[in-house]
């Protein structure tokens, strides 16, 4: 059994490492800089409505139309299932290996993605169905095949199959691994115990469906953030002497790698920042607009500014306070440290090793905040998985998926979570390629609705782009 799970990591980690270099994000990029040039910056020009929108919208604004949950539920929902691992984990993970250049490239992609994800969104909704039950459904296997012609539709087919594969990975067994080693490591938890703890919690969330994932999403991942950034603060306030070399650190080294990218060669400092800051945000794999397609909207772009925050909030604002509290530390250069609990280390040397109840608040703070975040990673890609399902199997056929959702957590005990990782890189990069493929091809599209958007609706004028329209 180890000799055939070490062939199997051998054989799936060169697929992984051979689709997460150039041959995939070098496509991503290219896709949000043609949205970035065709839409005018949209991610710079509509950021302060994209952010009114999501924090300040009042009754009437622009949620009152159809959908299942609110703008902000919304958001949460998306938000449940970027920030946590990638965000803790895949920044230190990118420095440590890319070097102190890797933030910036970091954010570089995560302006850039934020386009991208504005486009995923705006489809996404645009392009919904509505079903007997009276829910939505949206996301790429729905713009695939009601935007783009027949003989394209095995793209929307692979993407949902690929969803549905990722979900039960990087959605589940490995999220619930991730919250069994802090609890072990932190609280001194018996992994079975959290195991049987998280699929009771997450089976009572998500057979709720889509409202009652929303509305744990909008309790959970605001909390967590507002903890880890003020947190994060008040680090980069207490060693507010160092900022300056922090900054001059990342892009003294992300000068050096773009010396190094125009004469021809890629390192890791470019590759492992844009690589993590996709990985992170999700702008591009096609997940954020399956439940941007939920939201209550009267446009499709009023939806794709709010989920354009996501990106901004889960790279510009989360990653950044990661990324330089890990280089503040000095920790990166631990060899034996690494991912979740490099970041701890660092906190806790940020907050100079102070100590809470006898835990150091900075490992107290990473074990708690990344716990929830796990959580509630596990329910919001729980939500995509059964999109995916439905899509290929139909919606009288999901209860077969929330038994397989629930149980296959335990097989994580089985294989090492190298294996279930590897695997969920694997499907994660397979979602991209047909979402990438169909974003470029509808181009068109998300320009005319965004048109639409600022010419005419913001004005008091009616949607004047044919909305489509499909009840299942």
């Amino acid at each position: 059994m180890k000799e055939f799970e070490s062939q199997l990591l051998s054989f799936f980690g060169e697929i992984s490492a051979f689709l997460w270099g150039w041959p995939l994000l070098l496509p991503l990029v290219i896709t949000g800089i043609i949205y970035t040039i065709g839409l005018k910056g949209i991610q710079f020009t509509g950021l302060k409505k994209a952010l009114t929108l999501t924090f300040f919208s009042k009754k009437g604004d622009s949620s009152d139309g159809d959908g299942d949950i609110s703008h902000f539920q919304a958001l949460m929902t998306a938000l449940s299932a970027t920030v946590g691992t990638g965000n803790i984990a895949g920044v230190a993970t990118a420095v440590t290996m890319g070097g102190p250049g890797a933030i910036f490239w970091m954010w570089l992609t995560g302006l850039i993605g934020m386009a991208t994800k504005y486009a995923e969104a705006t489809l996404g909704v645009h392009y919904r169905e509505k079903h007997a039950n009276g829910e939505y459904s949206g996301g790429p296997m729905y713009y695939i095949v009601h935007g783009l012609s027949k003989k394209w539709h095995i793209l929307a087919y692979a993407f949902a199959f690929f969803l549905f594969i990722a979900a039960l990975g990087i959605g589940n067994m490995v999220q619930s691994n991730s919250i069994a080693d802090v609890m072990e490591s932190t609280f001194h938890v018996q992994p079975w115990i959290t195991g049987v703890a998280v699929a009771l919690f997450a089976g009572l969330v998500v057979l709720g469906g889509i409202k009652r994932i929303a509305d744990v999403a909008s309790k959970i991942v605001p909390s967590m953030i507002v903890i880890y950034v003020t947190a994060g603060i008040t680090i980069l306030v207490m060693n507010a002497d160092m900022i300056d070399d922090v900054f001059a650190l990342i892009f003294n080294d992300a000068f050096d790698s773009i010396d190094a990218l125009l004469g021809g060669v890629i390192g890791d400092v470019v590759s492992k920042g844009v690589g993590r800051g996709v990985f992170s945000n999700e702008s591009g794999l096609g997940s954020a607009p399956i439940v941007a397609a939920a939201a209550k909207t009267d446009h499709p772009v009023s939806q794709a500014l709010v989920s354009m925050t996501q990106t901004f909030i889960d790279t510009i604002i989360v990653c950044t306070f990661t990324g330089l509290i890990i280089v503040m530390s000095g920790e990166a250069a631990n060899v034996d440290v690494g991912g979740a609990a490099l970041t701890g280390s660092a906190f806790s040397a940020g907050f100079n090793h102070a100590m809470f109840m006898g835990y150091e608040i900075g490992e107290l703070i990473i074990s708690i905040t990344l716990m929830f975040f796990v959580f509630s990673t596990i329910i919001g890609w729980y939500y995509y998985g059964e999109k995916g399902f439905a899509f290929l199997f139909k919606d009288e056929k999901i209860v077969y998926y929330k038994v397989l959702f629930l149980a296959i957590r335990f097989f994580g005990a089985i294989i090492t979570v190298e294996l279930a990782w590897t695997l969920a890189e694997v499907f994660t990069a397979l979602m991209i390629l047909p979402n990438v493929i169909a974003l470029i091809m509808l181009n068109g599209k998300v320009r005319q609705l965004t048109t639409d958007y600022f010419k005419n609706h913001l004005s008091g004028g009616k949607y004047e782009v044919k909305p489509f329209h499909n009840e299942n």
